[in-house]
């Protein structure tokens, strides 16, 4: 299983460019979001768990992670995850997720624990104008996240910016590969789809080759 990571601001493009990454390859393709592993806070009041701060990295259960990599990665399969934006709690169910060629890792926080960077094949940063992502994320959460522009406002002067300049900002330094102009940058697309072609095939080359002769493909 090849992993890949995509870092960078909220509003970047990480999703976009994980589905179009995702379409352009032949082989089985599976995107984790780092939001659906928030730690659970059901034991708190709503009015509690709107004022926490969604940005700061040790908000992600990074332990319940690398558990379900570790599962995929021996060839099991695990639960599908899940968040409740409106509500902020975990929405997580029992479809299973079976181990797939090539699983795309994307959230804001994604380079933060070195577990996660040891097993990612490549890691991408979404290098994109923080006035941009801006934009681009007060449409998406007033459209499919039902949050108003005075509570899109807040969050983002008493969290989200002072989280980007001091963590999401310096992920760049540990990132292979920076992309411009955000998810839909068809080169970087076509790039990044073209070396993960390539691992997957040499993968599967490389198991094959292990196998008893008898049991190899003719």
């Amino acid at each position: 299983m090849i992993i890949v990571g995509i870092c960078g601001a909220s509003g970047s493009g990480k999703s976009t460019l994980a589905k179009r990454i995702r379409d352009s390859l032949s082989c089985n393709c599976l995107i984790i979001g780092q939001d659906c592993y928030y730690h659970n806070f059901s034991y708190l009041p709503f009015e509690e768990r709107v004022h926490l701060n969604y940005d700061e990295p040790s908000i992600f259960d990074y332990d319940e992670l690398l558990h379900d990599l570790d599962e995929l990665q021996a060839g099991r399969s695990v639960t599908k995850k899940g968040y409740d934006y409106s509500h902020h709690l975990r929405a997580d169910t029992d479809e299973l997720i079976d181990p797939p060629d090539v699983l795309i890792l994307e959230g804001i926080h994604i380079f933060h624990d070195p577990r996660l960077l040891e097993r990612m094949a490549l890691k991408v940063y979404m290098h994109v104008d923080i006035d941009v992502c801006l934009l681009r994320r007060v449409r998406r959460d007033m459209k499919s996240r039902g949050r108003t522009i005075d509570s899109i406002t807040e969050q983002y002067l008493e969290t989200v910016k002072p989280m980007y300049e001091k963590h999401i900002a310096n992920y760049i330094k540990v990132a292979d590969l920076a992309i411009m102009r955000g998810g839909k940058n068809n080169m970087a697309i076509d790039c990044i789809s073209a070396y993960l072609t390539t691992k997957v095939l040499a993968e599967s080359f490389q198991k094959e080759s292990q196998k008893p002769f008898e049991e190899q493909s003719v």
